[in-house]
């Protein structure tokens, strides 16, 4: 032992204050077992409170706000265009994750979590050493752990022409640009995914000319087409320019810009852009914590291999989050946080969930939540045909974007695999259909269940009716068919 290190004792110690840390930490306190809270962020609530989610949902509110005064004109209201302070809108933003971070504190206190600051790493199965720059390590012995270490940006360091552009600060990932230290004039956005969409969109409402280029031949790249459509549609009017089947071959901060090296159809070989973002992914945050010195097992991916409790190859250690899978989501972490404190509780309790929900907040949404069957079941299952949402004399009274959702099922069955939605409010309506997946309904259950009127959610028991309406003309064109044969025998 290191003199003037501390050492504690504790029945469980979870690394990582992000929603899936902190919601493991309360629930298992809640249960009664002894916990401490390990985070290296001097305030927790980790990326999704305070580089993700929650800063790019504030700011796409912010970006909502503008495009809807701009198209009131539509119906009479007129405003004039709203005059951007960049340092208030990022002031604001502060404010909204600061009191957010307050209230996970004041929750952890009242629970009796105990929350240290610090990077923690394992020094065996059984502790782990936390130190914080200028102050004394901390030695936590644990009987059980959980990591929830979360992901960070993936880095693209073979495109920079030399080392000092990786330090460039008009070149940024997610996190740089959810500062907003400034609005450039042109921005472009490397990578089509939700990450690169969202914080599109906000920079374009804010008033940047915004590029983006996508490497496969479509935006979102594994969303429902059907889905991505109306929003690639609707993003082209939003966007300066959208570039498919193209890639980055180089970027160089030639000091009154960044000057980027481009391949695909209709492109120069380089253009220049006040600022870029690279908006490719993330990966998990397993190295540099330790686990070499566990039997927690590793894939060639970077994440930690479980099982449906959570539980990795060591017994003593669990793990929840991104870091543990895809899909990377803060909902899946906090579902996954519930699962794990009610296992070391004794509890019987599983990541056993048939639906997970993912939704794209742009200003024309893109949600979906589909079941593990739907995918097995693929060959027989069928599609209802979509149903606009603009069909609805609610959305015409919000001037809304026109959209659609999309229910997918057991032609036999008729049991609910999945239901996919785009348009206005989609990120609050999916809702519903993941409880009618993880209660395994029926195209009848969204039927008979009233949807109150005039609003969207009508959208998804008329997406049903249509589905049963075509599975009911199948049966019965089969029952003519067979009785037609019975007749010639």
């Amino acid at each position: 032992m290191v003199v003037g290190e501390m050492v504690q004792e504790i029945d469980l110690v979870v690394i990582g204050a992000g929603p899936g840390g902190y919601t493991a930490a309360l629930r298992a306190a809640e249960l009664g077992i002894k916990t401490i809270l390990v985070d290296a962020m001097p305030k927790p609530g980790g990326v999704c409170l305070h580089m993700g989610c929650i800063p790019s949902k504030a700011l796409l509110h912010a970006a909502e706000v503008i495009n809807t005064t701009q198209s009131a004109a539509k119906f009479g209201l007129h405003f004039e265009k709203p005059k951007l302070n960049v340092d208030e809108l990022r002031t604001w933003k502060l404010g909204v994750t600061d009191k957010l971070a307050m209230g996970i504190v004041g929750m952890c206190k009242s629970a009796g979590v105990e929350i240290i600051n610090g990077n923690a790493r394992f020094e065996d199965n059984r502790s782990v050493r936390v130190e914080k720059d200028g102050e004394s390590a901390t030695r936590i012995k644990f009987k059980h752990a959980i990591v929830a270490t979360g992901s960070r940006p993936v880095a693209l360091p073979k495109l920079f022409k030399k080392e000092a552009d990786m330090q460039s600060p008009r070149i940024m990932d997610s996190t740089g640009a959810l500062k907003i230290e400034a609005v450039p004039k042109t921005l472009l956005v490397i990578g089509g995914g939700y990450i690169g969409l969202e914080l599109g969109t906000v920079y374009a409402a804010l008033g940047s000319e915004v590029t983006v280029v996508e490497m496969t031949d479509g935006l979102l790249p594994g969303v429902d087409r059907d889905l991505v459509k109306p929003l690639a549609t609707h993003l082209a009017t939003s966007f300066k320019a959208i570039h498919l089947s193209s890639k980055v071959t180089s970027l160089e901060d030639i000091g009154s810009g960044v000057k980027v090296g481009l391949e695909g159809k209709d492109l120069p070989e380089s253009m220049t852009f006040e600022r870029v973002l690279i908006a490719v992914g993330r990966v998990p945050n397993t190295d540099n914590i330790g686990l070499e010195n566990t039997s927690v097992e590793i894939d060639k991916h970077g994440f930690v291999q479980i099982d449906t409790s959570c539980r990795t190859a060591d017994k003593r250690i669990l793990a929840i989050g991104d870091i543990s899978g895809q899909p990377m989501l803060a909902h899946r972490a906090m579902r996954q946080g519930q699962v794990v404190a009610e296992v070391l509780a004794g509890r019987k309790s599983s990541f056993d969930n048939r639906a997970i929900p993912a939704v794209v907040f742009t200003e024309l949404k893109s949600p979906g939540a589909e079941s593990p069957k739907q995918k097995r079941k693929q060959e027989d299952a069928k599609s209802a045909p979509q149903n606009s949402h603009v069909s609805l004399r609610k959305s015409d009274d919000l001037s809304e974007p026109v959209g659609h959702t999309k229910v997918i099922y057991d032609s036999e069955s008729t049991q609910v695999l999945g239901v996919g939605m785009v348009g206005p409010r989609a990120g609050e309506l999916i809702a519903e259909a993941v409880v009618a997946i993880e209660m395994g309904a029926v195209l009848e259950d969204l039927i008979v269940a009233i949807h109150p009127h005039p609003t969207l959610s009508e959208t998804v028991m008329e997406a049903s009716m249509t589905a049963m309406s075509r599975i009911e003309r199948n049966r019965n064109r089969e029952t003519k068919s067979s009785q037609h044969m019975a007749d010639h025998c």
